[in-house]
Formats: C-alpha cells, structure tokens, sequence
C-alpha cells in the first residue's frame, strides 16, 4: 500500500485507498453509502476568515448526487459584505471532493468538505479567498515553470483556571512538558482529530508564552504543519481553527488566536514556510547552500513584505504584536536562523552527513537530502485571511522570479542581516532597513500603491483589493501606539473585541 495511505488517520482515506486529490464523486456516495453516514456538511470561509457550514440531511441517493454535483444557493452579501450587495447577492457554494472528512464532533455520522464559490453566472467568484489562492498558484506556474508548497505554524493561547500546583515559568513555557505545562494532552487530542480532517501535521509544543491574570492561566501552544500544495496548506489551517476552538468548548477551555493580549508576554503568530518546487524537487538549495531561485523569491518579499501585512495582519491588536524585543519582526531584512528577521531561512539539513547515524552507531551512514529546507516568513498572525495570506506570498515570490537575476540578487544581498537588529550592535543595520507599516491604516497605504501587482494576471480581483482597503482603513488606528499608551485600558478593549479573531 502507498505509504501515504497505510497510517493516514483521515477515515475516508484509509476506507477507499486512496489520496484526497483522487477523490471523485462516486468515490464519496460510496464511502456515505457504505457507512452509514446520515447527514452532508458544506463548509466555506467567509470575509471574516471564520468557518461557516450549510447542513444537508440524505433523503435519498439522488439528492446526494445532486448536492455534490450543483452545490447550493447562498447568501453572499451576508457571508461577504464588503464585495456583494444585497440586491444581487445570490452565490453557488459547490463542495472539493479532496477536502472530505468524517466530522470527528457531530453526533449524527457526518461527511464534510470544503467548498468553492461560484457568482451567479457559473464563473468562480472572483472575491473567493480559495480562488484567489488558485489563481496565485496557477499564475507562479505559468510565469516560473514550478509549483509552490506552504505550511503554517499556528500559535495560540489556552486559557483555563489558576492550578497553584506546579505552576509554569513566565515567559519560559518552550517545549515545557507536564506537569508544569497544564495543555500538552488538549494540544494532542487537537492534533489527533486535525490530521482526522486532513491536516498533514510535524510537531507540537508548548510555546515560550505563560503567564497569570485574573485568576486565569494563559498558555501558549504551537501546532506546525507539513509543506504542501499551497491550496491544501491552506484548507488545513483554516479546518485546525475549527478543530482547536471546537474541542476547547468542549474541555470547557477558552482558546485564543488574537495576535497580542497583553503587554510584555509573548504574542502569537501565524508564521508561513515556503519552498519552490520542480518535479518533486526542493529548489531553495543548490551545492548544500541557499539557491539563487530561493533568493530571488526573498527579494520579491523583501519588495511587498509591507503591503504584505494587509492580508497576513488584518485587525489593530496585530500591531501591538510586532514591536521590537518579543521575537517579532519590525524591520524588512532577512537572515539565516535569525529570529529579529522578516524573513528567516531556518536549519535546513544541509550538512551532508546522517544525523541518525552519528546519533545511533548501528544505523548506516547516509548522505542528507535537502529536502526540508524552507524560507519563513514571521510577520503574519491569526487574524489572518489565510488563503489571501498565501495568494500574496506566491505573488511576492512570482515578483522577485520576475526580476532581472542581478537585480533581485542584489536586492536580496542588501537586505540581508546577519545579527540581531534591535541589539547595540545592529543599530546602523536597523538604521538603513525600512520599517514594516505599524497600523492597518499604514498597512492599507502601501497595499494601494502596489495594488498592480497583486491584480497581475487576474490573482486578486480590484473588488477584493477594494474590500481589503476599506476594512483596514475602517479601523481609523493610524495614531493607535501614542493613544494605548496614553491610555493603558484602551488596549485590553481592542483586546476583548478582537479576542476571536479570524
């Protein structure tokens, strides 16, 4: 058997044999049919980057056929009010058989899936953030001749009552394990029932922030994904959302994604790795060092990182988070395993002995692949419209692919930090970088003056553009920093009314 198939705990998998991206229609009456399943959900985001979910009973096998085929009508000036208007708001919503799952929450035996938009003349809507990202990506392919994989490591806090026992150590929960870190078993079921939904999981951890307020323990927690096809990467961030704030209802636990909540502890991000592939081949290394494909796609980052925080840090309290000294980045620079940096290029296995021999003498010594190397970009966080996010990542590296050679190398060599810029040492470095935008209202400005290359090839439509300015401006925080700290309780309301972001 595919040894892709033979562990996979997605149920739907594991019963047909088969990989999600050979799922057809008959494939999924099968599976309904065969066992017991009594109810269809449709699931889609909205603009507000939250799972919303139409719920069908099976009267009978040609229903099903027929909801899986046509999909259904839905209210699109309610599920998107900044792009459609009420006097013709009518969208299709019609369901990726690849995205299918076994509801691990609902009592009655549910199949679930993901879907796709469609306005009311049968074409794809062009303010879908799913279509959005598959124009991203088919448009990276058809300028670059490659393909573009993603994955996310998804922070967040979990908040439940003060236990005196064993307390954990502020601002030193990394990688704690029990019984100081109180989470670690909630974070494994979490893990469990994403990789039921699909979710292609590496690790998790308990994360540097923990601290006390109000009677209440606030633990941060980290749940890092595999590299995959940008589109997949991107359906299981948005399916871990729901799964992490499903099962922390039922625990009786407060789970929270809000970029900041407090000053001085650690806030919580939502950092994106990318690798650019040809034919299954990683090419962001080249004779065991950075390839020059991975700095070209460094150097369009490094040209739209501003304009970048408009999809990947979409409310205020995402600016309170990216402020020097909390690991952080404020600078637009990028490094190797520099954590000041926008853009870090992490350990990528390049040293070309095996590692599990020197650490086991019995195993046989090999010779490492470059596989795992990836480029990390650190400014985004939960309040992210992920599958906007991603769109705007394979832009930027489109962009800097698209660049003279020289001038994208050159580009990358001058915003290359080799230190810790907010250290005396990195003053003059710190002194020559631009600034990342320090409010959505900023954020909204250096989107609009390089709308043209987001809109390039049809990737974002001008109505989305449109929608993005609009929401980020809405927020009228330009002079937000100098009033919260004028007025320290005028951050834990942003706080409060951000808490459930995205």
């Amino acid at each position: 058997m595919n040894k892709k198939i033979s562990l996979n705990p997605n149920e739907i998998v594991s019963s047909l044999g088969k990989l999600p991206e050979t799922f057809t229609k008959k494939d999924i009456v099968d599976f309904i049919i065969g066992h017991g399943i009594k109810m269809v959900d449709f699931m889609y985001p909205a603009e507000d980057g939250r799972v919303k979910t139409l719920n069908f009973v099976i009267n009978d096998q040609e229903y099903l056929e027929t909801i899986l085929t046509e999909g259904e009508r839905v209210d699109g000036s309610s599920l998107f009010p900044s792009f459609v208007q009420p006097g013709s708001s009518d969208l299709y919503v019609v369901p990726r058989y690849r995205t299918a799952f076994v509801d691990p929450f609902a009592e009655i035996p549910t199949v679930a899936m993901l879907c796709t938009f469609f306005d009311k003349d049968g074409q794809p809507f062009d303010c879908d953030p799913s279509q959005t990202l598959a124009r991203a990506q088919e448009a990276f392919f058809a300028s670059t001749g490659f393909t573009f994989e993603a994955m996310a490591e998804l922070e967040y806090y979990v908040i439940a009552e003060e236990d005196p026992l064993f307390p954990g150590t502020e601002q030193h929960g990394y990688h704690e394990t029990e019984p100081f870190a109180k989470m670690n078993d909630f974070r494994r079921q979490c893990m469990e029932l994403i990789a039921k939904t699909g979710g292609h999981i590496k690790y998790g951890h308990s994360e540097v922030g923990n601290f006390t307020l109000d009677g209440k323990v606030y633990e941060q927690n980290e749940i890092e994904f595999l590299p995959d096809p940008v589109e997949s990467a991107a359906d299981q961030i948005l399916l871990a959302k729901w799964v992490i704030r499903n099962l922390a209802y039922q625990w009786g636990l407060d789970v929270t994604f809000a970029p900041k909540i407090i000053v001085g502890e650690a806030g919580s991000g939502m950092h994106i790795h990318m690798r650019i592939m040809n034919d299954g081949h990683n090419c962001m290394t080249e004779g065991g060092e950075l390839s020059e494909i991975a700095r070209r796609a460094i150097a369009g980052m490094m040209v739209l990182a501003p304009s970048i925080t408009a999809f990947g840090n979409k409310n205020p309290t995402s600016f309170f988070r990216l402020v020097p000294h909390q690991e952080a980045p404020t600078n637009v620079c990028w490094g190797d395993c520099n954590r000041s940096a926008l853009v870090r290029v992490p350990l990528g296995w390049r040293g070309g002995r095996s590692l599990s021999a020197m650490a086991n003498p019995l195993e046989a010594d090999a010779v490492l692949e470059s596989s795992k190397q990836t480029v990390e970009m650190r400014s985004p966080d939960g309040s992210a419209d992920i599958y906007q996010l991603m769109a705007a990542l394979c832009v930027a590296c489109r962009y800097g692919l698209s660049l003279d050679r020289k001038t994208a190398l050159d580009l990358a060599a001058e915003k290359y930090v080799d230190l810790d810029i907010h250290k005396k040492e990195g003053a003059e470095v710190l002194a020559r970088l631009d600034a990342l935008p320090a409010s959505c209202a900023a954020s909204a400005d250096c989107l609009e003056k390089v709308r043209t290359v987001y809109e390039e090839a049809g990737v974002f439509s001008p109505r989305m553009i449109d929608g993005v300015l609009q929401a980020l401006r809405s927020y009228d925080d330009a002079d937000l920093h100098a009033r919260a700290d004028a007025d320290p309780t005028l951050m834990k309301e942003y706080v409060d009314k951000f808490f459930y972001c995205g």
